[in-house]
C-alpha cells in the first residue's frame, strides 16, 4: 500500500500490489485491499479516529478527501495497514479481535448504563425521601419512588434501543435484486464459461456479491464476488444505449445499470429495483460496502 498526496487536503492509498509483497499476501485481489481498506475506514471514522469528509473506494485506490492534517493522516494510515492486512489473510482473527472489541465496548456501556441508572436511583430516592419529610405523608414517598421506577424503566428501554440500532448497523442485510435472466449476451457468457445458460443464472443467484465502489455512471455498483477464472472481456463495440436496470458482465465485476446509457458490458438480465434516485438519502441504493444477492424475478 502506498500514500500519496492529493492537492492539499486529500491523500490517496494505491493498493496495487507491490513486486516485494509476501507470497501470502501476493496472490490476494487488489479488490479486497480496497475492501479491506474501505471498512476499516469507515469504523475508524464512526469511532472518531479519523477525520474525513470523503472515503471514496475505486478497483485498485481509495480517496480520503476533506482532510484537515494530511501528514498526521498519513500516519495513521500507517499504522492501520498491519490490521488492514490481518482482515485480509487471517479474517478468523481480525473477526475474533473485532468481537472482542466489540464485547469490551458493550460491557463499558453496560456499566456506565448500570452506573447511571444507581446514580438516577439513589437522586430520586433522594428526592423522594425530602418530598416526604417536606409533606409528611407516606403517600407522597410512594409517588417519588414510583415515579423513580418509572424513570428507570425508561431510562431501560432507551439503552436497549441504542444498542439494538447499533447491532442493526452492523449486521446490515443484504440487498435482494430480483432479476429477469433474459440478456442477449446469456449465451456468450456461458460459452465463456464454458457452462449452459441455466449454469450462469445458478451461479449469479448463488453468489454473495459485494459493492467494491460506484463508478461510470452515478450510482453504478461494481459488484465482487465472482471467481478471478470466470473474468469476461467487454464488447469490441460498445452499444449506444443500454437501458436502465441493465444486469451485466465485464472483467471480474457484475453491475445494473441505474439508468440508459452507452455500455460495453455483456448483458445477462434486468431489473425494476431503482438504484439511483436524486430525492433519497443516500441517492444510490448500492453503496460500497453493501452485499448484494441476486434472485429470479
Amino acid at each position: 500500500m502506498r500514500i500519496r498526496p492529493v492537492g492539499a487536503h486529500a491523500l490517496l492509498l494505491d493498493c496495487t500490489v507491490p513486486a516485494n509483497t509476501p507470497e501470502a499476501v501476493v496472490d490476494i485481489p487488489e479488490a479486497a485491499f480496497v475492501e479491506a481498506w474501505r471498512a476499516e475506514l469507515w469504523r475508524r471514522r464512526e469511532r472518531g479516529d479519523l477525520i474525513a469528509v470523503e472515503i471514496v473506494p475505486a478497483a485498485r485506490t481509495v480517496l480520503l478527501d476533506g482532510l484537515p492534517d494530511p501528514t498526521t493522516t498519513a500516519e495513521q494510515l500507517t499504522r492501520w495497514t498491519s490490521a488492514v492486512t490481518a482482515a485480509i489473510t487471517r479474517p478468523d482473527q481480525a473477526h475474533a479481535e473485532a468481537h472482542a472489541e466489540a464485547g469490551a465496548k458493550s460491557h463499558a456501556k453496560d456499566h456506565a448504563h448500570a452506573h447511571a441508572h444507581a446514580k438516577d436511583h439513589a437522586h430520586s430516592k433522594a428526592e423522594a425521601q425530602a418530598g416526604a419529610d417536606a409533606h409528611a405523608g407516606a403517600g407522597a414517598d410512594a409517588d417519588a419512588q414510583a415515579q423513580a421506577q418509572a424513570h428507570a424503566q425508561a431510562q431501560d428501554r432507551n439503552a436497549t434501543a441504542e444498542d439494538g440500532a447499533e447491532d442493526r448497523a452492523d449486521d446490515a442485510p443484504d440487498v435482494v435484486v430480483p432479476v429477469t435472466f433474459d440478456g442477449p449476451d446469456l449465451p456468450a457468457v456461458a460459452e465463456h464459461w464454458g457452462v449452459d445458460v441455466p449454469a450462469v443464472r445458478h451461479r449469479l443467484t448463488s453468489t454473495r456479491f459485494r459493492v467494491a465502489f460506484c463508478g461510470f455512471a452515478p450510482g453504478f455498483p461494481y459488484l465482487t464476488g465472482l471467481p478471478a477464472e470466470l473474468a469476461l472481456p467487454r464488447l469490441a463495440t460498445p452499444r449506444p444505449r443500454v437501458p436502465a436496470g441493465s444486469v451485466a458482465l465485464a472483467g471480474p465485476y457484475a453491475g445494473i445499470y441505474p439508468g440508459a446509457s452507452p455500455g460495453g458490458w455483456l448483458l445477462v438480465g434486468r431489473t425494476d429495483l431503482v438504484l439511483f434516485d436524486v430525492a433519497a438519502d443516500p441517492p444510490a441504493r448500492l453503496g460500497p460496502g453493501t452485499t448484494v444477492r441476486m434472485v429470479v424475478a
